[in-house]
């Protein structure tokens, strides 16, 4: 039964991966910019090198935080399927909502490769829509499915900002 149903988390957590992430931190941003080249950031050419290194990182978090929904939660990151468990180990141990800080990351990475103006606002305009969808639906939506346990890992671990060591439950 389990195995059944880690195997349906991981495809919805594949199709949804490709259609939110990949719209928000991969399309958008490519018609924003067709990931042409402009100057770099302040002038800084080692800007372009963290800007990649932003990449690498948003989208290892990302991955890993897509699986750890499909094979710890027993579900997926879209709100038609969530996760069936609670979800606080890995990267969510340490903050809250690391697949959109690993999205914005993604985001601000491009925007450094490619010097571009644009891509860093879109990412703030992005980042707000996160936090307001988080508090008006995500958050409420969690405590009322999780209840205590929910409320315990609220108070403990950040929204946004990481924890350097593990919150442990």
């Amino acid at each position: 039964m389990t195995e059944g149903r880690a195997w349906r988390a991981v495809v919805g957590s594949f199709v949804f991966f490709v259609a939110a992430p990949g719209t928000v931190a991969g399309w958008v941003p490519f018609r924003l910019t067709h990931w042409h080249m402009e100057p770099p950031l302040l002038g800084l050419p080692a800007s372009r090198v963290a800007g990649g290194m932003l990449v690498i990182a948003g989208l290892a978090s990302l991955v890993e935080s897509f699986l750890r929904f499909a094979l710890v939660g027993l579900g997926t990151p879209a709100p038609l399927a969530p996760p069936a468990r609670l979800v606080i180990s890995g990267q969510y141990s340490h903050v809250r909502n690391p697949m959109y800080v690993a999205v914005v990351t993604l985001i601000l990475g491009q925007s450094l490769a490619f010097g571009s103006v644009v891509l860093l606002r879109y990412g703030v305009v992005v980042w707000l829509l996160f936090h307001a969808f988080v508090l008006l639906y995500e958050e409420p939506t969690l405590r009322a499915r999780f209840g205590p346990a929910y409320e315990s890992y609220r108070r403990n671990v950040g929204r946004w900002w990481p924890r350097v060591r593990p919150w442990s439950g």
